[in-house]
């Protein structure tokens, strides 16, 4: 079953953000708690997309702190899989830090921006600049460095 599921997790996120991209019926309750039920369940089956949209939802959307850590954690799980915007949204979360569960963590935070700035997410080369610029996230300043990264914008 289990099998079949990561089999199909895709489509169900396709279904899952088509029914929430659709404009008739915006404002239904039921839509909305159908369409986060498909994302959490393609989310839970490892589909790296669903594990960014249904994080981003929960962390920026979610109702209470216990949805917002929910949302943070399925970030970080579809950072590890390499998704560039939630690599640049936990660098974020990292360098701030986030409740007890996400503490401030520079090295972690330098990590997850690189990944997303390897992959050319456009504020996640910004911010490898200022970093390198300014000597910030526990690094030297280092203008070669920052001019490398300027680059790619």
């Amino acid at each position: 079953m289990r099998l079949l599921m990561r089999v199909l997790s895709p489509v169900v996120f396709w279904l899952a953000y088509g029914l929430f991209r659709m404009r008739w019926l915006k404002s239904s309750r039921r839509r909305h708690l159908l369409a986060m039920k498909l994302f959490r369940l393609a989310a839970d089956n490892g589909h790296r997309r669903a594990l960014s949209v249904y994080g981003h939802l929960l962390h920026f959307r979610g109702e209470g702190i216990a949805n917002r850590i929910q949302g943070a954690i399925y970030l970080q799980l579809a950072a590890d899989k390499g998704d560039s915007k939630a690599c640049y949204q936990m660098g974020r979360i990292c360098e701030q830090g986030f409740e007890h569960r996400f503490p401030v963590d520079e090295a972690r935070a330098l990590h997850y921006y690189r990944l997303a700035a390897e992959q050319l997410h456009p504020l996640a080369v910004r911010r490898l600049a200022d970093v390198y610029r300014d000597g910030e996230l526990g690094q030297n300043a280092d203008g070669q460095a920052a001019e490398r990264w300027e680059l790619n914008l």
